[in-house]
């Protein structure tokens, strides 16, 4: 893995004084918790994010167990998802106030994997953000249904702003990814930081998972967290076939009623 050091620390999570929030946001494909749970929950916690989108969370025997174990291992809480959800899962740290959560399950292709989502509506400070994990399918146009269903969904939730992000297994120059682009603020686009490339952590030379935001969320940085205080190359490495996407944002206050 070439080395990348972040150019700059990204903003620690803290509630300004006019209600807006700074937050931090990790993407992670955990590909089931098959490899080193020890090093992906290092990983983690080292971000200090305050909400985590995950894909590929357990989801057969006990997979709540196993991602209550990972969650309290890296200073989270369960949010919603995970086998309900078919893979897609919520974490959150304890600074989040929970007003909704809905697992989402996708039409089912005949021979093709089945799909979700995994949605919340959570308030930090005065800022309410509608979250959503997704893994996207391995198929091109089943792929672009669900970036449409993506945007319905997010659009759905009812919030002022938003955030949604994962596995879309495509890359930049694809139809769905330009598809959320056009729509969203892609994070890396917007602010780059650490590194741009997610797939694979020992040969990185793809960009195929991402965040993205909402009009009005300021983005203040948004890339792989490498050289980031406390997340190491072996790590990384170790803790699963993907690398983690982590994001500063700045969510406004939401309008008083």
């Amino acid at each position: 893995m070439p080395t990348s050091p972040a150019a700059s620390p990204l903003p620690a999570s803290r509630t300004e004084s006019d209600g807006s929030a700074v937050i931090r946001v990790l993407s992670y494909n955990i590909r089931s918790m098959r490899d080193d749970t020890t090093a992906l929950a290092r990983v983690i916690a080292a971000c200090e994010p305050d909400l985590v989108l995950v894909q590929e969370a357990p989801r057969f025997f006990r997979w709540r167990k196993k991602l209550a174990r990972l969650a309290a291992a890296s200073g989270q809480v369960i949010l919603s998802g995970g086998g309900t959800a078919s893979g897609p899962a919520l974490l959150c740290s304890l600074r989040a106030t929970v007003e909704h959560t809905e697992d989402v399950l996708l039409p089912l292709t005949p021979g093709l994997h089945r799909r979700g989502f995994a949605t919340a509506v959570v308030r930090f400070g005065g800022a309410r953000l509608g979250v959503l994990s997704c893994h996207l399918s391995l198929q091109k146009d089943e792929r672009h249904e669900q970036g449409g269903m993506l945007l319905d969904r997010l659009a759905a939730l009812g919030t002022p702003h938003a955030v949604a992000g994962g596995d879309l297994n495509e890359r930049p120059n694809g139809r769905t990814f330009k598809r959320l682009a056009t729509e969203l603020q892609d994070g890396w686009a917007v602010a780059p930081w650490g590194a741009e490339y997610t797939s694979t952590p020992a040969d990185p030379h793809q960009r195929i998972d991402a965040l993205f935001a909402t009009e009005g969320v300021e983005v203040l940085g948004c890339g792989v967290p490498l050289g980031h205080p406390g997340v190491t190359e072996a790590d990384l490495r170790a803790a699963t076939d993907h690398l983690p996407v982590l994001a500063a944002l700045r969510v406004p206050a939401a309008p008083r009623p």
